[in-house]
């Protein structure tokens, strides 16, 4: 499976308030989650975003609380998938449970640029820069998390 779009680009530390501020955790619609998705840090984030765009932050994306409004939130915005140096480990473990592909990779993070055209390729963890002809290797996803992913989170997977 592979996606395509441009890039949202964040840097260090991007926590779970930022994501999904705390005054929108009253509902727990994806939609409306969507609709404040990354405004603190970035307030154009959801006129800008388009279906099947990667979002790429640098180190401990999703710090925070343990909350999985903040992986629905940017699924639901029309993200495919998210690209970081490291995740916090809860954000990890959520945005898998919820659908929302993310990859660790330190070069491609650093080195994507927001508004560049990347593709991954989620079978084999080839992330390509298509606006700057760079490829970066991440490791792909084994077949457990595939399977969770491509059901769209781990209570769709476990109904199949």
């Amino acid at each position: 499976m592979k996606v395509s779009g441009k890039v949202h680009k964040y840097g260090d530390n991007v926590d779970t308030d930022v994501i999904i501020p705390a005054r929108y955790l009253n509902s727990a619609d994806p939609k409306e989650l969507a609709q404040h998705c990354m405004e603190d840090i970035d307030k154009d984030f959801v006129n800008n975003v388009k279906e099947g765009d990667i979002m790429v932050a640098v180190k401990n994306f999703g710090c925070g609380s343990s909350r999985e409004h903040a992986p629905i939130s940017i699924k639901a915005s029309g993200i495919s998938c998210v690209i970081a140096s490291t995740f916090a480990r809860i954000f990890y473990r959520n945005a898998i449970n919820t659908g929302l592909p993310i990859l660790e990779c330190e070069e491609a993070a650093k080195n994507i640029e927001n508004g560049d055209v990347v593709e991954v390729d989620f079978d084999t963890g080839i992330i390509t820069n298509k606006t700057k002809g760079q490829t970066y290797q991440a490791q792909p996803f084994p077949d457990f998390m595939k399977e969770i992913i491509n059901a769209g989170g781990l209570l769709k997977s476990l109904k199949k």
